[in-house]
């Protein structure tokens, strides 16, 4: 519901909310994605950073986990750069690669549990407002 008031051009507090759910949005897809970077840059700079895992079922060379974290995080952080700019398609981008970041660090939680668990619901909070804010309306 829009309440703007005609007298002064003010917006209503929802609308307010909603713009401020979408900064949340660009703002965390930006951070994720610079985690993510961060995380893939430091498995590729010293695969003794990540412990291995013997028998793990999604078992990987750490450089190829490293190469994973770094291009999600990438197109990650590029999507939340050009939300900025407006660009209305990177909001699927951004949902698609927050995605596979999350299902990513599902796979990596036996290497680093609790930056995999940080960054996969940082990850939901980050879909949950692309999904619910209507860009329609910004």
């Amino acid at each position: 519901m829009t309440t703007t008031s005609p007298a002064t051009g003010t917006r209503g507090t929802s609308e307010a909310w909603a713009g401020g759910l979408a900064t949340f949005a660009v703002a965390m897809l930006l951070i994720t994605g610079m985690f993510q970077m961060l995380e893939g840059l430091a498995t590729l700079v010293d695969d003794e950073v990540l412990l291995g895992v013997n028998g793990y079922v999604y078992e990987l060379d750490l450089t190829a986990w490293g190469w994973t974290h770094l291009v999600i995080g990438a197109v990650t952080a590029l999507s939340g750069v050009f939300l900025i700019r407006g660009a209305y398609w990177a909001r699927g981008v951004g949902i698609v690669f927050a995605g596979l970041s999350a299902l990513a660090n599902f796979v990596f939680v036996p290497y680093y549990p609790v930056w995999a668990i940080l960054i996969i619901a940082m990850d939901v909070g980050v879909i949950w407002a692309l999904v619910t804010y209507d860009w329609d309306r910004s």
